[in-house]
């Protein structure tokens, strides 16, 4: 399991707005643990999105300002702007070496199945997982072979091979499969019938609907 150093400050004016901790350039968060007072945090947005935006698990070590102890933790939750899709908040889960902990880990499909080299699609259902080990044990990704993979079959998480962590996802719940192309291919048909124009009629523009992830309410501890 790979170590990612990220250097925060402690937001000790708590009274300062979520808001223009962003206007600063940083993104407010909380640093908490069992047994631990939690630690509310800055972090310059540039230095945090190595941790968010990649495809793989990493533990954090969190380093503060003016302080020598280090914060062993991982990144347990993000929040985004439902409009610009920013970061605007985030919380690290201060993890033990002798304590399990519960966490997604991304799944990673490796090799061309015999079924797409037939003419079959590879659909990828399941991109993450949620497993529960020891922090050594976490593992950065988990690696799914489907080169054996024929038209019509399909890998389910009840059959992922692991060791020293144990997968908390539903066993039927399907990782990836390969379906025939004719399948994609009436799927998509309704669409295309719904979206088709009638002869003689006018046609109209779409709206536009804005889209992002869900928002999480504003930061009330200030």
């Amino acid at each position: 399991m790979a170590e990612l150093i990220l250097e925060a400050e402690v937001r000790r004016d708590i009274g300062k707005r979520a808001k223009n901790v962003r206007h600063e350039g940083k993104i407010p968060g909380i640093y908490y643990s069992h047994g631990r007072q939690p630690i509310p945090l800055s972090v310059d947005e540039r230095k945090l999105r190595p941790l968010v935006y990649t495809s793989e698990t990493h533990i954090v070590d969190l380093r503060l300002a003016g302080e020598t102890e280090n914060y062993r933790c991982i990144l347990k939750d993000v929040q985004f702007d439902p409009v610009s899709d920013n970061i605007i908040h985030f919380d690290l889960l201060g993890i033990r070496a002798d304590e399990e902990i519960t966490i997604e880990v991304p799944i990673v499909l490796v090799g061309t199945p015999t079924g797409v080299k037939a003419g079959g699609i590879l659909q990828h259902s399941l991109h993450r997982i949620r497993i529960s080990c020891l922090p050594k044990n976490i593992p950065q990704h988990i690696e799914v072979n489907v080169e054996g993979l024929e038209i019509g079959d399909s890998v389910h998480a009840g059959s992922l091979e692991h060791e020293n962590f144990r997968i908390l996802a539903n066993d039927e719940a399907t990782v990836a499969a390969v379906v025939p192309p004719t399948l994609v291919k009436e799927e998509a048909a309704p669409e295309a019938v719904e979206g088709a124009a009638v002869e003689g009629e006018e046609i109209k523009e779409p709206e536009v609907v804005g889209k992002g992830k869900k928002a999480e309410e504003e930061e009330t501890e200030e």
